[in-house]
């Protein structure tokens, strides 16, 4: 059976490394979001802040943001300040909680997926403020990929 949209389905993983992998995803979900989170703050001051207009600033200013890549179990917290994106707080309340599989999620930053088909196939799901997150669905439609050029590749 073909996935969605002409893509090959993953391959299920052999029990023995299934198991290895859920276990890994545990200790992954262990670690502090800190260093993570910090490298991606970095990367979006550089790829997404130059483009983001005013209200869109204004609408995201001090909203903390999750992101877990769920095959790994890595989670990123995020914030945008005054100077850009930081960590945001660990113990703090989370505004919107972003979940998706890498692939699904490499294919949203480069232009070859949209939110809305990513949603519908569960591979991105969204909970938390409905609003922020059309918020930042639309930014993202509105400025393209965060990767220009590379869509295709």
């Amino acid at each position: 059976m073909n996935a969605p949209h002409g893509r090959p389905p993953l391959p299920t993983l052999p029990p023995l490394l299934a198991q290895a992998a859920q276990q890994a995803r545990a200790l992954v979900r262990r670690l502090p979001t800190q260093p993570p989170s910090f490298v991606v703050a970095r990367v979006l001051d550089r790829v997404l802040l130059p483009r983001l207009d005013a209200a869109s600033r204004s609408a995201l200013s001090g909203r903390t943001v999750e992101v877990e890549l769920i095959e790994a179990g890595l989670r990123v917290r995020l914030q945008l300040g005054p100077r850009g994106f930081v960590v945001a707080p660990g113990g703090g309340d989370t505004a919107l909680r972003i979940r998706a599989q890498a692939q699904a999620l490499w294919r949203l930053v480069r232009g070859e997926d949209d939110a809305d088909r990513l949603f519908f196939e569960r591979a991105l799901v969204m909970e938390g403020d409905t609003e922020l997150g059309l918020v930042l669905k639309n930014t993202l439609d509105a400025i393209g990929p965060l990767w220009p050029g590379m869509a295709g590749h």
